[in-house]
């Protein structure tokens, strides 16, 4: 007999069921990106009203020992920074804050390091400290009572305006997972160029509109604590995704108005980037795929940079689209912010309202939408590829192996070939007669291991490195990869090719033992 279905489960009381202590595992295993994590702590940085905020990278000698986010904020007093300290322990937030769950600080700092400790002190209270370890958090939520005394030189090492005056908060992380395990051999000196422009370029764009006030400043700087030298000191400029000379097509930007059901009209901003452009603003955003689409802030803060949100595939047409979202406040289901403020997640009703999404200020049957907009954008991309000159043939796109930003260059510059398994690029150990090979079933080109070293010229090994021979091979190779078999011009062209490059490189290998 079929039962009547219930649409409330029925309950016969409660109980208290406390986390278990590996939850604080949990919480450091949410995949937050190093980038993304030092922006989380500037975050609470910029809601403790700070106008200076320093990223100092410590290290001793070749080892890197230490990381600190300093800020001359408001600072803490002692109740105060065991909420902060708390898992899942919720302040009253402003209503334009940039903290929203409660776990930014905790979850964002052992994911990447074995221990956080925070310092801070107030105009009217001394400094406290609490040090979470990891190996003690997952024991039972042990949290450490930094001494007193070295609250206080912690402090002091940053006072008189460096940036702390007299108030702030020192945020340090031990045992950093993402740093050199051995920093020999200019490996730290490597790591710190890469990592720290990565890092202002993620924070440039971001935070670019605090970054574009009067009052704000980042700093990232390395320090020697052996030495007490400083270098490497730079303040983070601000990389305006919309920050172009001339607008790409006619009209735009432009204000589009859509209204959601539970949370009113939302305004959209479209713009179509200048065509061709090389500024970094534009460019040093993902991929030609990545970087259109949606470009999402809550309260003034960058929270996604690009994507459709299910709204349409992206597409090589569409690299010149962006739109700017202010997000409302009590977006309930139809905007939800990841922890991570790294990405949102938009409802059905979203991508379905922008169907229909006007721009404002037209009347009659002429008004512009949404669609007409990413017509325009479509359009500018297209005319000017037609007056660039020649149409170029289309290519099969290149895979893994190859440097995103070389990846990006060729796709832009070349229309490709669609529904084609991508030219990947690998090391294999081959004989010393060859430099390159091309295995045609996995439609791979493959270099010599051999000649690796010589190659890279002293230079850490990785998936993308070698990018100037790589995209000469690929410039070579690439028309192979269209046919099954080579034809005996080919192959002699291949060849030829081949004792040249293993010529030169031996005479790079001669010249580097002289």
């Amino acid at each position: 007999m079929t039962q009547a279905w219930q649409f409330d489960v029925p309950v016969a009381g409660s109980k208290v069921l406390p986390p278990d202590s590996r939850y604080m595992e949990a919480l450091s295993s949410q995949g937050y990106g190093f980038e993304v994590a030092v922006a989380d702590l500037v975050d609470n940085s910029i809601d403790a009203g700070a106008k200076d905020v320093v990223i100092h990278f410590l290290r001793d000698g070749d080892q890197l020992v230490s990381l600190l986010v300093v800020d001359d904020g408001r600072g803490m007093t002692e109740e105060e920074l065991d909420v902060a300290m708390t898992v899942g322990g919720r302040r009253d937030y402003a209503p334009d804050a940039l903290g929203m769950f409660g776990t930014g600080l905790k979850s964002a700092s052992l994911s990447h390091a074995t221990a956080v400790t925070v310092v801070s002190t107030t105009k009217r209270t001394r400094a406290v400290g609490r040090r979470w370890l990891m190996e003690r958090a997952v024991s039972g939520f042990q949290c450490d009572i930094v001494t007193p005394d070295y609250a206080q030189t912690l402090i002091d090492r940053y006072d008189d305006g460096r940036p702390i005056t007299w108030q702030g908060t020192v945020v340090r992380w031990d045992g950093v997972k993402d740093f050199p395990k051995h920093g020999g051999g200019g490996q730290t000196d490597r790591y710190l160029q890469r990592t720290i422009n990565k890092l202002g370029l993620h924070l440039g764009l971001h935070l670019h509109r605090f970054l574009a006030r009067e009052d704000f400043n980042i700093t990232i700087a390395v320090e020697d604590v052996r030495t007490g030298s400083v270098y490497m000191n730079f303040g983070v400029e601000p990389l305006d995704p919309f920050g172009y000379p001339v607008s790409g097509a006619p009209g735009y930007p432009q204000l589009f108005t859509t209204a959601l059901p539970g949370v009113g009209n939302v305004g959209l901003t479209a713009h179509v980037w200048t065509p061709k452009s090389n500024l970094d603003e534009y460019k040093a955003i993902g991929s030609v795929l990545d970087r259109q689409g949606f470009f999402f802030y809550r309260h003034d803060r960058l929270v996604q940079a690009g994507g459709w949100n299910n709204f349409r595939q992206p597409e090589q047409h569409l690299s010149l689209a962006r739109v700017a979202v202010d997000l409302p406040d009590g977006a309930g289901d139809v905007f939800r912010l990841t922890v991570k403020k790294s990405g949102v997640e938009t409802s059905p009703e979203f991508s379905a309202a922008l169907e229909t999404a006007t721009e404002g200020v037209a009347e009659g049957d002429t008004v512009p939408t949404f669609l007409d907009y990413l017509a325009a954008a479509d359009t500018a991309y297209r005319e000017a590829r037609k007056r660039a000159g020649t149409t170029r043939r289309a290519v099969i796109a290149p895979g893994e192996g190859f440097a995103p930003a070389l990846r990006e260059t060729i796709v832009e510059e070349s229309p490709t070939l669609p529904h084609e398994t991508p030219i990947s690029v690998e090391w294999r150990r081959l004989g010393n007669e060859l430099l390159f090979d091309i295995d045609r079933e996995h439609r791979t080109i493959v270099l010599n291991d051999h000649y690796r070293d010589a190659i890279l010229g002293g230079k850490a090994r990785d998936v993308h490195d070698a990018p100037l021979v790589k995209a000469m091979l690929y410039l070579l190779l690439h028309q192979t990869f269209e046919k099954e078999y080579s034809g005996s011009r080919e192959k002699d062209n291949l060849q030829l090719w081949q004792s040249i490059l293993v010529s030169a490189v031996r005479s790079e290998i001669r010249g580097s033992e002289q």
